[in-house]
């Protein structure tokens, strides 16, 4: 017996739909990358600097309430309808970004534009976790990554090339041929089975939870910028959103099928990895967002070569996370991994902390490179750990959480720094200003688009012009200091992940055995243990079934069994200890309460169960005829000469369906005390 996987291989019907997802991933991530470069340009050219952050925020606020809410509903109503309908808002929303006429307009684009992504993004990774074992989904997710880094390393180059070339409003509207063809292609071959259940919809989860995390949100963008801190109006949505986010857990605690199932945050592995994720979605969209403000502001770049400078974030991303996901397929393990991705995400944060208004270029991608090789060891894992760690009922919801959270912290990071950026510039813009100017200069007459509109900075004094510099080398320094306990929190919740073997099935352990079960029931006809009360569930059924193998192997074992010895090591592949490890580690996995315990044991009992599958029966047709001739009390020439009718023929008046009813009730009984006596 070997621990090795077996060789797998996509179907053709689901190689289609992994194509699929590739198209979707596309068009969602190059709105995300192709943009980046171009953010300075379009904000110095509709106005709203104050507001910078909301060109990222808005697309990220809505994308993080829309996350959980898609990902419940697709698990109740199916993939397909809800991955469409993103497509056609995430297109609808680029038309509108495009042929933005002013700052609100572009951010309510972009909110249109997150609502697509808040579907496209999480059911493009929940879909692998429907077609693929986690064993094998660290090499497809690796190839999702890649898709996803393909843009991220073109779309900084082509978005600069764009902008400087064509205008910033193509950036948008190339998005719109690649978000039809993805739609005519899923649209054809997205085909993912799916049971439609009756269900209520947790609709004042949804409310309460949407109003909360969006009072929330808006008083960290706008506290310290727009309204001060203490203002009614910061106070006030602080208020509103913890009430509604209190009142939101007291719903998810009653209702039959919460939108965020909090019986998830029982599992320590769920709990740290969404807070990782949380934290680690806070330093990359810090680098992602204010690297390029300080390349075309600080560095004076036009937009093409600061999509040169942030290559290597997104070159450390790609490569990383594509030999990571083949590192962890080839050797089941992910967590050493993790933690030097977490280390090297920090010693990135700390180069950047270093920046001034004398720093190179060179000193920016040093900074960023280690930070986007750190990204591509964590990113995709974070997805692997919870989708290994959760039922596959609860595939769709989970992994949606985890990117309710990827995109919360992005929202409340971009949020953070923003106000650290806008509230401190003027001053520290008038602390490198020489004194003559300062007197004659108020507050508030320059800020930063001073330097990254083409059409303003020729006609500033060169003594104004290297003051915004500095003043914004050390506000976007100060942005990266408030990184470093966040890397801090990203690197404890990773030491303290539990690390599980990965799965060889795309089920959990509860998953196989109700899958073993059924197979044995197939095999075996009606034959077995199982109470027959309404009121028991499948898990007590299983936990029999445990039961009874427990005893069968034991009986096996004591070598007074010649029969059951030698079904066993047919089990076995005529080895009777591989057939006594079988059975023993599948009535392990069926009893056991214990995720991890259950985890290591049930590549045996897929084993058992494929063993059963493959010869068609549990045992040799000169097997079972030794059983009958010792089973029946004629003479042995008699058994096997002829055909005996069965009782059910012979006597109609005795209910052979009611007798097993009984007998299999008993036999559950039996199998519980002497379970008890093994105990004892």
């Amino acid at each position: 017996m070997t621990d090795s996987p077996a060789p797998f291989t996509l179907s053709p019907q689901s190689r289609r739909i992994f194509i699929g997802l590739l198209l979707g991933m596309l068009v969602a991530s190059i709105s995300q990358t192709i943009v980046g470069p171009a953010l300075p340009r379009i904000v110095a050219e509709l106005g709203g600097m104050d507001h910078y952050s909301w060109v990222a925020t808005a697309a990220m606020l809505v994308s993080a309430i829309s996350v959980p809410v898609v990902g419940k509903l697709s698990d109740l109503y199916g993939r397909r309808p809800f991955y469409l309908g993103g497509l056609a808002i995430f297109i609808i929303g680029s038309v509108l970004a495009g042929s933005a006429q002013s700052f609100w307009w572009l951010v309510a684009a972009r909110a249109v534009q997150g609502l697509g992504m808040g579907i496209i993004m999480p059911l493009s990774q929940t879909i692998v976790g429907d077609i693929i074992p986690p064993r094998q989904r660290g090499k497809y997710q690796g190839l999702m990554g890649v898709v996803f880094g393909v843009t991220s390393v073109a779309g900084p180059l082509a978005g600069g090339l764009i902008t400087d070339a064509l205008g910033w409003r193509w950036l948008f509207f190339v998005a719109v041929p690649v978000g039809v063809i993805a739609l005519v292609v899923i649209a054809r071959f997205l085909d993912v089975p799916h049971e439609p259940r009756v269900a209520v919809i947790d609709t004042w989860g949804i409310v309460t939870m949407s109003l909360g995390v969006t009072s929330t949100l808006l008083a960290v963008s706008w506290g310290g910028t727009t309204y001060p801190w203490a203002s009614p109006m910061i106070v006030g949505l602080l208020g509103a959103g913890a009430l509604l986010l209190t009142l939101f857990v007291f719903i998810e605690l009653r209702v039959p099928e919460p939108v965020v199932p909090l019986r998830l945050f029982r599992s320590s592995i769920f709990t740290f990895a969404n807070l990782g994720a949380f934290g680690m979605s806070m330093v990359m969209f810090g680098a992602i967002l204010y690297v390029p403000i300080y390349a075309q502001g600080v560095l004076a770049v036009n937009a093409s070569t600061s999509g040169l400078i942030t290559l290597p974030l997104m070159l450390g991303l790609v490569l990383v996370g594509l030999l990571a996901g083949i590192l962890i397929t080839r050797t089941g393990r992910y967590k050493e991994l993790m933690l030097v991705g977490a280390v090297l995400l920090g010693v990135g944060v700390l180069m950047l902390v270093r920046l001034n208004a004398s720093s190179s270029a060179w000193d920016v991608v040093g900074g960023v490179g280690l930070i986007g090789v750190g990204l591509g060891a964590l990113s995709q894992q974070y997805t692997l750990v919870v989708q290994n760690a959760v039922a596959r009922r609860d595939l769709g919801v989970a992994t949606a959480a985890l990117q309710f959270f990827r995109n919360v912290g992005a929202t409340v990071g971009t949020a953070i720094f923003g106000t650290v950026l806008s509230s401190g510039l003027d001053d520290a813009i008038f602390r490198h200003l020489p004194p003559e100017l300062v007197a004659i200069m108020p507050h508030g007459t320059i800020n930063a688009g001073s330097v990254l509109d083409p059409a303003v900075i020729g006609s500033l004094p060169a003594e104004v012009i290297a003051a915004v510099r500095a003043g914004l080398a050390d506000q976007i320094a100060t942005i990266f200091w408030a990184c470093v306990p966040i890397v801090v929190l990203v690197f404890v919740c990773t030491v303290l992940i539990k690390p599980m073997e990965l799965r060889d099935t795309v089920n959990t352990p509860e998953d196989a055995g109700r899958e073993l079960l059924d197979t044995m029931a197939q095999q075996s006809g009606d034959v077995g243990p199982e109470l027959s009360g309404s009121g028991v569930g499948k898990r007590t059924r299983e936990r029999l079934l445990g039961i009874e193998l427990a005893i069968v192997a034991e009986s096996a074992a004591r070598g007074d069994r010649p029969l059951l010895a030698r079904a066993v090591g047919e089990l076995g592949s005529g080895d009777l200890n591989h057939g006594l490890t079988l059975l023993q580690c599948t009535a392990e996995m069926l009893t056991s309460d214990d995720p991890e315990v259950a985890a290591s044991t049930e590549r045996y009992a897929c084993a058992l169960a494929d063993r059963v599958s493959a010869a068609g029966d549990t045992m040799s047709d000169e097997l079972r005829r030794a059983i009958a001739v010792a089973a029946a009390s004629a003479p042995h020439h008699i058994v096997l000469d002829k055909i005996e009718k069965p009782v059910l023929e012979r006597y109609e008046a005795v209910d052979i369906g009611k007798l097993r009813l009984a007998a299999n009730d008993l036999m559950a009984a039996l199998l519980v005390d002497l379970a008890q006596d093994r105990r004892g």
